[in-house]
């Protein structure tokens, strides 16, 4: 095994490592960097990364093949595939690098629990505040490399029986006069699922868009907002 290239700053690299397919990927980074670049910050990968190589046992020395490289990442350049296992996979933390992470996805997880459900008895969407509180009242264990939407399903098992909750969708019914009809339809696919359009004779439209329940109060306030109040917003169903 050849020596790693040394870290630029002052700590020691650290291991992220991988598993793809059945099979493990390593390398050498450096862990303030990583860090930055697990949290979504635009680092300079040539500086991150520290190994000469991607393997499947750093410990042993044993280097992942470049036919391997290309068969699973696509390329068997160290820079790249370093950091796709950065971001997707585990990475050696300190402490307080570790409850800065969780603490982030705790963030996006109950962002997307408030943006996708509902009270299921008034048909409201849920306060984020109420969610994190249900969160710590349950004691909801936060993992820190499974995805959010893995999570979330089980999350929401284990609040409802603090607070009702369901993840739901609503189909919501838009009446847009003439004058804003165009600026709206511009904009309701990037606002939901676009279910139904229909421009009726005299230029106004008529349109249904399913969106997240959570949703519900945000989408009314652009649409009110484009239209400066003229447009005719019904809930159809919130299931």
């Amino acid at each position: 095994m050849s020596m790693p290239r040394k870290s630029k700053g002052e700590h020691e690299p650290v291991v992220a490592r991988l598993e793809v397919a059945g099979k493990r990927f390593e390398v050498l980074v450096n862990p303030d960097l990583a860090f930055d670049y697990k949290q979504g910050k635009e680092v300079n990968l040539e500086d991150l990364v520290i190994s000469d190589a991607v393997y499947t046992d750093l410990r042993r020395g044993l280097r992942a093949s470049p036919e391997l490289l290309r068969k699973v990442f696509g390329t068997d350049d160290v820079v790249k595939i370093a950091a796709i296992i950065v971001r997707r996979g585990e990475l050696q933390l300190t402490a307080e690098q570790r409850r800065a992470l969780i603490e982030a996805k705790k963030r996006q997880i109950i962002n997307y629990i408030a943006r996708n459900a509902i009270d299921p008895k008034t048909k409201l969407p849920i306060p984020p505040a109420r969610i994190e509180a249900a969160m710590e009242q349950a004691r909801v264990g936060i993992d820190l490399y499974k995805s959010v939407e893995e999570q979330v399903p089980q999350i929401i098992r284990a609040i409802s029986r603090i607070i009702p909750i369901k993840l739901a969708k609503a189909l919501l019914k838009i009446v847009v006069p003439p004058e804003y009809s165009g600026r709206v339809s511009s904009v309701l696919a990037k606002l939901g699922e676009v279910k139904n359009m229909n421009w009726r004779t005299d230029g106004s439209l008529v349109a249904e868009i399913e969106i997240p329940a959570g949703l519900q109060q945000e989408v009314i306030d652009k649409l009110s907002k484009i239209t400066q109040g003229n447009v005719d917003i019904k809930v159809v169903s919130v299931v």
